[in-house]
């Protein structure tokens, strides 16, 4: 079988990475339920930043926020590899900025993903991912933003969301923790 993966707060916990980040730069001590809390997929109102001043913070601290050491979510790594070992294909799709294409991918080998020659894309924006899963025909397909899983409707794929606070409204199969992807196979 063919499993397509978002990166960032799919397998790895971006975005909480982002929000410690957030807080030793702007000298706040927000606690991590306002993170958990929070309704959308931008950290900046929970430090009292307008979207603006959120989006060019993001952008100054990138480089900090993507290749510093962000934990991956528990059995990422192990549940990816061990897919491959079984003989399944494992892909990539990442709507990072272009010129983050072989940072990240060298990231993803450095932490011990499986990576192999063609299964990473990086590059595009979210609404193009659409294109990518359907050229490549993959069964499944796990991303935790709305806007990507809502245009993959009319494919046949099984669309699969990772559980986060701003995506509860989707009626998809959700995975919590990435040792349930057995199970969730079975269903």
């Amino acid at each position: 079988m063919k499993f397509g993966f978002d990166i960032d707060d799919t397998l790895i916990n971006l975005r909480e990475h982002a929000f410690h980040i957030y807080n030793q730069k702007l000298q706040q001590d927000i606690g991590l339920e306002v993170f958990h809390a929070l309704p959308t997929m931008e950290i900046h109102s929970a430090f009292g930043l307008t979207k603006e001043e959120g989006g060019k913070l993001w952008y100054s601290l990138r480089d900090e926020i993507y290749y510093s050491d962000c934990a991956l979510f528990p059995h990422a790594r192990e549940v990816l590899n061990r897919l491959v070992e079984q003989g399944h294909e494992v892909y990539y799709i990442t709507a990072r900025a272009k010129e983050h294409t072989e940072r990240t991918r060298q990231w993803l080998l450095d932490h011990g993903f499986p990576v192999a020659e063609g299964h990473f894309f990086c590059g595009m924006s979210d609404s193009e991912k659409v294109h990518i899963i359907e050229a490549l025909e993959l069964d499944y397909y796990f991303d935790d933003k709305p806007t990507v899983l809502e245009t993959l409707a009319h494919l046949p794929v099984r669309i699969c969301v990772k559980d986060r606070s701003y995506n509860q409204h989707l009626a998809l199969p959700r995975i919590t923790s990435w040792d349930e992807l057995d199970e969730l196979m079975k269903g």
